[in-house]
């Protein structure tokens, strides 16, 4: 057996890198774990000296701390129901404080390239001081996120604006946009936040969309609204939830267009919700003026899909982000489009030894998820469990990309979505199969490639 074989590199220390840390550490797994920043936390983490972080200044989660919180390190009783950003960074130092990780972390530390190298990994890293090292893994977890390259219209709409142009991403606080004419574009949860906050300093805010959608509150009858994910109706049929669903919000809240809305053109569950206390309100009051898409830019001009147009100082562009790893190439992965092919979301079926976290858009949190996730890895890496076939790991995949493009709309936002139940879920049972499909001398990690006859980590077999 060869030790490199059996340590693990974690690339990125955010909520998905430190669940998996920990798994790592408590099943006595050796690791390292490189973060570019200073700090663990990743996109939750305000003003993130990695350059990742999305979160704007007044960010609170819009999953409750009960979906949230890790199983193995619940949020504090005195946190409210929907933490902030400050509160949520300092739960996660208290987690790796707690479980003792942050001594395993190397900080400041970019990971530049990870090619295979035989039966491993060569995994390239860079610190601040233009130190590079290379060092050979039997298995990368890739925790990099996949809400930090910001994507912008594509393609860009016709015509040039003269004001300024920017994406959420990079919004931070609602100051720059006082006294001004502001536009923003996207329905989804940043887009509702940031209309929200611009439209309590700007001059005007509008907020434009392709389609309408379907807006969550994040109460419900004094309960967080997200506590359904948690309850036996996440076990009811689709069909079931959706009627159930579209019935309490109907009641709650009557039909999108009496807000200014478009009505939407898919079904509840057909899409990624947007949570928002407040935009409704916002609407009703007038302080937000609803517009189509945008047909052409104009100077200080917008012209939009109705034939329109508004005098705009300012574009904030809230279309989401690419899903993208810089330190792979695309021989060995990638993300088209926003669509990876991976065995439960997480197992690259042709890269043995390489698996992605949290890479999926939840009904729900990822850091459960996470957590759920690196507990299978570590049964691959030491031999707990094992993996189905190459062709029973495809026929997965290509099953569960047939069923999202039937259940959601299309859409780059898509490509990656799960129910959270369902998903937490899948993966407990993939974990059971796995062990019965594991040999019973399963003392050595190293198994033999069943193509190849190479040793590799986490065997496969049929």
């Amino acid at each position: 057996m060869r030790a490199e074989l059996l340590r693990a590199c974690v690339i990125g220390a955010g909520s998905s890198g430190i669940a998996a840390c920990q798994v790592l550490a408590e099943r006595g797994i050796p690791f390292d774990c490189f973060e570019a920043g200073s700090q663990v936390g990743g996109n939750w983490r305000y003003l993130n000296d990695n350059g990742m972080s999305s979160a704007y200044r007044s960010l609170h989660i819009n999953t409750s701390k009960s979906v949230m919180e890790y199983a193995s390190y619940p949020m504090p009783d005195h946190y409210p129901n929907y933490p902030n950003h400050f509160q949520i960074a300092q739960y996660f130092d208290d987690y790796v404080d707690h479980f003792g990780l942050r001594e395993r972390i190397t900080f400041g530390t970019k990971v530049t390239s990870v090619d295979p190298a035989g039966s491993g990994w060569q995994v390239t890293t860079q610190d601040r001081a233009g130190t590079s090292r290379t060092t050979r893994y039997g298995a990368v977890l890739v925790a990099n996120g996949h809400h930090w390259d910001p994507r912008y219209p594509e393609p860009a709409f016709p015509g040039t604006f003269d004001g300024e142009q920017t994406h959420a991403h990079f919004y931070k606080l609602p100051e720059p946009y006082r006294g001004k004419r502001v536009l923003v574009l996207g329905i989804g949860n940043s887009a509702a936040d940031i209309a929200v906050e611009t439209s309590s300093v700007a001059d005007r805010t509008f907020l434009a969309m392709r389609r309408g959608a379907h807006v969550v509150p994040k109460y419900l009858l004094g309960q967080p609204f997200d506590k359904l994910a948690k309850t036996p109706l996440s076990r009811f049929p689709l069909a079931a939830q959706r009627l159930l669903l579209r019935a309490t919000l109907r009641i709650a809240q009557g039909r999108m267009t009496a807000y200014g809305l478009p009505e939407p053109d898919h079904r509840v569950l057909s899409a990624h919700p947007t949570v928002s206390a407040d935009l409704l309100n916002r609407l009703g009051h007038g302080d937000i003026t609803v517009k189509p898409n945008i047909e052409r830019l104009d100077g200080d001009k917008v012209q939009f899909a109705d034939g329109s147009i508004e005098r705009i100082d300012a574009i904030i562009y809230c279309t989401g982000y690419r899903i993208s790893f810089p330190f792979l190439p695309a021989s060995v992965i990638s993300a088209q489009d926003n669509r990876i092919g991976l065995y439960r979301r997480v197992v690259d079926p042709d890269h043995p030894g390489l698996y992605f976290l949290a890479l999926v858009q939840p009904l729900g949190a990822t850091m459960p998820i996470a957590e759920a996730q690196a507990a299978w890895v570590a049964d691959l890496i030491d031999g707990t469990a094992a993996l189905p076939s190459r062709a029973r790991m495809r026929r997965e995949i290509e099953s569960y990309q047939r069923r999202t493009a039937r259940r959601y709309v299309t859409s780059k936002r898509h490509t990656i979505q799960v129910d959270f139940m369902t998903h937490l879920r899948e993966i407990q049972s993939e974990r059971r199969r796995g062990r019965r499909r594991a040999p019973a001398t399963s003392a050595d990690p190293i198994s033999a490639d069943p193509i190849s006859g190479e040793p590799i980590s986490g065997g496969t077999s049929s």
